[in-house]
């Protein structure tokens, strides 16, 4: 985690139960400062010494819980950003790009409002993007037949090419990062995080339009 990224985080914790307010569980402060070099530290690091900090700054959490979405957030985020840099934006597409060109590619045309929840973005940010990627010349946009209102978003021809190449380089990076864990931690990643993923069905879970 960068330095900027870290002092951000440290700073939201201390504006959370600031030390000059008595913090949210006076009894349980601390005068103990961040450390000087806070900033220097890595992502394995910096979780050990977030966790002490939480500690002494909010007292009685769920510290467990908030590593697991410190790291889950974290991991996903690298995870993304080495694909969209790697292969993504040579390509000449950004990360939500790709999703959307992805999901036109396996699915076929769509109604913008499909593709836009199939994609996980909002009706409004898929709009715009596509309207980028019409001007590309990577997909095409059409008023429904029966209902002008209603726009059909599909593949050009050339953009059928250029996702099929692409996403050869996309597989090849995920397949990189895929090595790092033994095939039972590659099921047991995926079990997990299919777990969390249907819990939002029971759960107050927040979802994009």
């Amino acid at each position: 985690m960068g330095g900027l990224a870290v002092a951000s985080y440290v700073r939201i914790l201390e504006a959370a139960c600031p030390p000059e307010a008595g913090g949210c569980h006076p009894g349980r402060m601390t005068s103990t400062p961040p450390d000087d070099n806070v900033a220097d530290l890595n992502f394995q690091s910096f979780a050990a010494y977030a966790h002490r900090r939480t500690s002494e700054l909010a007292g009685d959490v769920d510290l467990e819980a908030a590593l697991l979405v410190l790291t889950l957030h974290r991991a996903a985020s690298t995870v993304v950003y080495d694909l969209e840099s790697s292969v993504h934006r040579p390509a000449g597409w950004s990360w939500s790009g790709f999703r959307l060109l992805y999901v036109l590619w396996v699915a076929g045309p769509l109604e913008a409002r499909h593709a836009a929840r199939l994609s996980g973005m909002s009706r409004q940010n898929t709009s715009t993007l596509s309207n980028t990627l019409e001007r590309q010349g990577l997909l095409t946009r059409s008023p429904a037949p029966d209902d002008g209102r209603l726009i059909t978003y599909a593949l050009t021809p050339e953009g059928t090419q250029r996702v099929h190449e692409a996403y050869r380089a996309h597989n090849e990076r995920e397949g990189m990062w895929a090595q790092v864990l033994t095939p039972g931690e590659r099921a047991g990643v995926i079990s997990a995080l299919g777990k969390l993923l249907a819990a939002a069905d029971d759960l107050d879970v927040r979802r994009r339009d």
